[in-house]
């Protein structure tokens, strides 16, 4: 495939070529007016300078298809039977070759949300995902010449990427902490994302701004199997928390009660003691219901 390059096309300013054609439209009707009033035996003057006016006005008005005006990031691609002649991005009314074709061309700023898509992630579960794409028109030439529909082509294109990026990635990883997730690790998935979808705007002469992923949650059909997981997970992982601080917690307690700290007796427990110590106060610590008290009334072996 040939490649476009976009270069600055020959254009001026229109202010000049809208005097010029303004005098020669005020000169061809002074003239037509002028050869209606010469009066002669053969009435030939008269007739050539009509005709001369007539010519001038035809010229001006033909000349005058060459003025354009462009607002601010807007541009207009040159092309001459079919030839690229050059881009041109000055604001204004402007004046270019009147055999020019004028195509005009945004170099604004746009963006778009792609369609909510269903799609399986890394681990083969169906997940909904959808992404923001921010974008404008870099190489003019590639945008009008290197694609059909520059547009378009942003568009079809970001939704294959944002399904390529959910086949790369698990929506989350419950056994492994150090794989990377669309859900834990945002900000590196986004700049993935828009690696990817500047990868392939590139022969549209489009640059990529920002993107990143605006909807992500398991399908319907799963979402509430996955949410249970979820829970159970932080279920799980809560009370891994809670029994490390009881271990702690009954230690220190056994250890204060033997030590019998700076003003109190020393308590020795035996081992069958401690035991029982440990099992009683790690129930009050670790249970997730409120535990009721039994008194003993008598010794410690009934």
């Amino acid at each position: 495939m040939t490649s476009v390059s976009t270069f600055e096309g020959q254009s001026r300013s229109g202010l000049t070529a809208l005097v010029f054609i303004g005098a020669a439209v005020a000169l061809s009707l002074v003239m037509a007016v002028a050869g209606g009033l010469i009066t002669d035996s053969s009435g030939a003057a008269g007739f050539t300078l009509v005709a001369a006016g007539l010519v001038l006005f035809i010229g001006a008005i033909c000349v005058a298809t060459g003025l354009y005006m462009l607002q601010p990031n807007k541009a207009a691609v040159f092309t001459l039977f079919g030839d690229y002649k050059g881009t041109d991005t000055q604001p204004g009314l402007r004046f270019a070759n009147p055999l020019y074709r004028k195509r005009r061309i945004s170099l604004r700023i746009r963006n778009f949300t792609t369609q909510r898509s269903k799609v399986n992630d890394a681990n083969g579960n169906p997940i909904e995902i959808a992404a923001v794409v921010v974008w404008k028109v870099s190489d003019t030439a590639l945008a009008v010449f290197g694609v059909n529909d520059c547009e378009n082509y942003v568009h079809i294109q970001s939704e294959a990427a944002v399904r390529q990026l959910a086949r790369s990635y698990p929506y989350d990883n419950f056994e492994d902490t150090e794989t990377m997730t669309l859900i834990g690790e945002t900000e590196e998935v986004n700049r993935h994302l828009k690696a990817e979808l500047q990868e392939r705007a590139d022969e549209a002469g489009v640059q990529i701004l920002e993107a990143r992923i605006t909807d992500l949650s398991y399908a319907a059909e799963i979402a509430e199997a996955m949410l249970k997981r979820q829970q159970a997970s932080a279920i799980v992982a809560a009370r891994t928390k809670i029994v490390e601080g009881a271990v702690l917690m009954v230690r220190d307690a056994i250890e204060a009660l033997e030590d019998g700290g700076e003003n109190g007796d020393p308590i020795v427990l035996d081992t069958d003691r401690k035991a029982t110590f440990a099992s009683n106060l790690m129930t009050v610590i670790a249970s997730d219901t409120p535990t009721n008290p039994i008194v003993n009334v008598g010794t410690l072996n009934r």
